[in-house]
């Protein structure tokens, strides 16, 4: 064997995406044999290696490598020794076009705490390859653009391994000696090593079949651990539904016998979309009333069928590198939205998928992490799993689609599908085929692609003679340097109400793309009520100077649900973002008008209980700081808390009349019941802002009483922010309870991190020691920490011991899974945009991580970029 030669680099290296060119090595065939072990898997890989046409170069091979080593190194059968290391990689030079070359490597999954690769978890073994994981388990290219067909073979102890997964369709399999058996699986399709997929363990499985348009069988297996069988019943519906819904709406029909899905509790990520392997988080898979809120209802099915999407939009045409992520993300992101709002409440989903976006997106695009959805350069691929590649990515694909229309979109993502299948593609590659398709000129429109930050848009309607006059003009927005005149494309839906019947006068798409742009509509006699954006038909930052009265009126008739919605929650803005300034000129005369417009809500006869429940909630506190220059969180908290009292005060037998009928409806899963639900937790959450002793006794009660989890959890989380005595009766009630459910567990942990009371920083780091707490899995580790971070006003407590702590947290988690690690650090990131005294300490925390030896890629880019390094 050689001699085994490392280089570390100095500092991380920065991959350009100018710097692209093809790959000197093609790897058309794959076979792996696995010889699997908890403590020790041995890999023989053979890789079938065919020099590009496409380059002119004669490189030699080289295959990627992270921590592992080759005990063997065979080509075309013959033992080699010219081979070299470097920077982890192996280093062949290969004298003909075409090679047969077969690798050895010994991986210890038990060891592999970053959960990348192979990995040991719960006495089962698993892969989590996408993005760079495959050259954890053996030598290889493992670069989206180098597509190959795979044979696996794997063998192990038949009763530590009883099922053995892989992709493609089972082909093969047997016992062997000394109690061993194995199984060969094939995947006939090309695809990249990042959509490798291993499982091995004692599984349980819900089997099922899908019958295609086409008439084929498909086999439908969800793996789980023994005792987690009757929970997987939602996810097997959700996946049969995702499967018939892409062939009614995008024509996209399954192309293997066997789909199967493993859920693992120690993940990184939500879900995975491995070629007829998904891999997914339990949190996403298992649900019964008991243990699941609606919530989790939603989100199994929502990544359910984003995972089952990609199959198309993603496995059957990938990436040609991992610059063009949101190719597969941003697009199935909008592929997995259609589908919940088909499901469900389609004016609940869109506000929901705006929250999403203004909550994660908008402030990741105003600060210093700000990066187009095809972005020029990266250190570390993991960290642009980022919000502006997938719901950013979505909503610029949405943006085409409303300009359009829908008929002309399908025939636009046909001609993709058609033209690219089985290739590794660009954004451009996707633009192009809408434009064909769709018979349009997007040329000005791929601005989107390579510019960050969110435009800004200011919209005037002003009446002249028997004209309403509507002016337009944008300007870049945060994420850019200094604000100045942009040309993005931006379609805005926009409509004019008669101010006397609330009627719809005028309805129609306006196009800006141009600086500036001024639009007539004649006939008007009165002056009319403009509606815009409606539907948020363009992610931007509307500035319309809308008249309270205006908002108001809106907020009572617009017949855009989503209009309606934004109305109401502008008011509010209005008068909080007012409230908390200096001079608090914002609050003189808005909170009646509040009070009056959430009233008339509540009154309405026929609206919907979940738009209600949407309606008549102030902004999230982060949200309230993005609209601010400089955020001061503990005045939007008192203000919001304020106005929160007000509401709950003014409008208490209301409150009172929602909370009785909605907790009359019996639990089901049907949408009625789901949605009566969701207004009783609203409802009791306000009657808990009025009055704190009888808000807890009618929350401890509904605790008692609950026969499911979402209204057990909406009492608990009440009781959670209360001084009474039964909010630790009940804590300790349900801990008992639940105590053997990690998922369930995990709210409980993330409610106390989330509690407004004044003690909440003790408890966060009490619950660090606890017992049941372990820095070894994601869902735990997100569930106390991600959690204390969303809340505002605990987090940013003055004395900066919430920033010491996430700090403590990110240093220590950087050797033990640095993916994980680097999530937390945006939290910190963002210290430009807060008042002074908050500012210096959340950058001091930044440089304490920053001085850190051996920090890793994925924590150092983030941290230099949010340093402006």
């Amino acid at each position: 064997m050689a001699d085994v030669q490392k280089t570390f680099a100095q500092a991380p290296t920065i991959i350009r995406r100018e710097d692209y060119s093809p790959p000197a090595w093609l790897v058309p065939d794959v076979a792996l044999d696995f010889d699997l072990g908890l403590a020790s898997t041995k890999v023989h890989a053979r890789l079938d290696v065919r020099r590009n046409p496409d380059r002119a170069d004669r490189e030699p091979l080289r295959l990627k490598g992270d921590g592992i080593t080759p005990l063997d190194v065979l080509v075309d059968g013959e033992k080699v020794n010219d081979w070299q290391m470097e920077d982890g990689d192996l280093i062949l030079p290969l004298p003909a076009d075409a090679h047969h070359v077969s690798i050895t490597t010994d991986i210890n999954p038990s060891d592999n705490t970053q959960l990348m690769g192979l990995f040991a978890t719960n006495g089962m073994l698993c892969t989590q390859c996408e993005a760079e994981g495959f050259r954890r388990i053996t030598f290889h290219p493992d670069r989206p653009d180098v597509l190959s067909r795979y044979t696996v073979r794997m063998e192990g102890d038949a009763r530590t391994f009883p099922v053995l997964l892989s992709n493609g369709d089972l082909v093969e399999e047997g016992e062997t000696e000394n109690g061993r058996h194995y199984a060969v699986w094939n995947d006939p399709h090309l695809k990249p090593s990042y959509l490798f997929a291993l499982v091995a363990g004692d599984l349980v499985v819900n089997r099922d079949h899908f019958t295609t348009m086409s008439g084929r069988k498909v086999d439908l297996g969800i793996f789980v651990r023994e005792g987690d069988l009757e929970r997987t019943g939602h996810a097997m519906t959700a996946l049969k539904n995702s499967m018939k819904w892409d062939e009614e709406t995008y024509g996209r029909e399954y192309d293997l016998d066997i789909f199967n899905i493993v859920a693992v509790s120690d993940f990184n990520m939500g879900a995975m979309e491995n070629k007829g392997l998904n891999i997914f988080n339990t949190r996403y898979i298992l649900a019964d009333p008991d243990t699941a809120t609606d919530n989790d209802y939603d989100g199994i099915e929502g990544v359910v069928a984003h995972e089952y999407f990609h199959n198309w939009s993603g496995n059957r045409v990938t990436c040609r590198d991992w610059f063009q992520l949101s190719l597969k993300e941003g697009f199935t992101v909008l592929r997995d939205q259609q589908f919940s709002a088909h499901m469900g409440s389609e004016p609940v989903k869109r506000i929901e998928d705006v929250r999403i976006l203004r909550a994660a997106q908008f402030p990741e695009d105003g600060g210093p992490l700000a990066h187009p959805i095809r972005p020029d350069s990266y250190m570390e691929i993991s960290n642009f799993y980022t919000a502006t590649i997938y719901n950013k990515g979505a909503e610029v694909i949405r943006m085409m689609l409303t300009m359009i229309g829908a008929e002309r979109f399908r025939q636009g993502t046909d001609l993709y599908f058609d033209r690219h299948d089985g290739e590794a593609a660009t954004c451009e590659d996707f633009v192009r085929a809408i434009e064909d398709g769709g018979k349009t000129d997007l040329t000005q429109f791929r601005r989107w692609y390579s510019e960050a930050g969110t435009p800004h848009v200011a919209a005037t309607l002003s009446h002249q003679g028997d004209s309403a006059v509507l002016k337009l003009s944008q300007t870049k927005g945060a994420g850019t340097e200094e604000p100045a005149p942009s040309e993005m494309v931006i379609p805005l839906r926009i409509a004019l109400f008669d101010r006397a019947t609330g009627r719809n006068l005028r309805e129609e798409l306006v196009v800006l793309d141009a600086p500036e742009k001024t639009v007539s509509f004649d006939g008007f006699a009165e002056a009319p009520v403009l509606s815009i954006n409606r539907g948020f038909s363009a992610p931007i930052i509307l500035d319309s100077r809308r008249d309270p009265a205006d908002l108001a009126f809106l907020s009572a008739h617009d017949d855009d649900p989503f209009s309606r919605f934004e109305a109401m929650q502008q008011l509010m803005i209005d008068h909080l973002v007012g409230a908390v300034s200096q001079d608090g000129a914002g609050d003189s005369g808005h909170a009646p008008l509040i009070v009056d417009s959430i009233a008339a809500a509540l009154d309405e006869e026929g609206i919907g209980r979940a738009f209600l429940a949407e309606m008549v909630q102030p902004p999230a506190e982060s949200f309230l700081g993005e609209q601010m220059l400089l955020i001061d969180p503990a005045a939007i908290h008192a203000e919001r808390a304020r106005l929160r009292t007000t509401l709950a005060t003014s409008l208490q037998d209301r409150w009172q009349a929602h909370y009785d009928a909605c907790a009359a409806i019996p639990f089901s899963l049907e949408p009625e019941a789901r949605a009566a639900r969701r207004l009783q937790t609203v409802a009791l959450s306000y009657i808990a802002a009025a009055d704190e002793d009888a808000g807890a006794d009618l929350a401890f009660g509904q605790f008692e009483q609950a026969n499911n989890m979402t209204q057990r959890l909406s009492a608990l989380a009440t009781l959670s922010h209360t001084q009474s005595p039964k909010r630790e009766a009940a804590l300790d009630i349900f801990y008992q309870r639940y105590r053997e459910d990690a998922l369930v567990l995990d709210k409980w942990f993330g409610l106390q991190a989330l509690s407004l009371r004044g003690d909440t920083m003790e408890a966060v780091r009490a619950l660090s020691q606890h017992p049941d707490f372990t820095l070894k899995n994601p869902n735990r580790v997100r569930s106390l920490y991600g959690s204390f971070t969303a809340n505002q006003a605990r987090f940013h407590d003055l004395s900066g011991e919430g920033y010491r702590m996430l700090a403590d947290l990110i240093l220590t988690l950087d050797g033990q899974n640095a993916q994980l690690a680097a999530r937390f650090v945006p939290t910190l990131g963002r210290w430009r945009r807060f008042e002074e005294q908050r500012s210096a300490m959340m950058r001091a925390e930044l440089e304490r991580i920053a001085d850190k030896p051996d920090l890793s890629k994925d924590t150092s880019e983030q941290v230099l970029k949010s340093l402006g390094r």
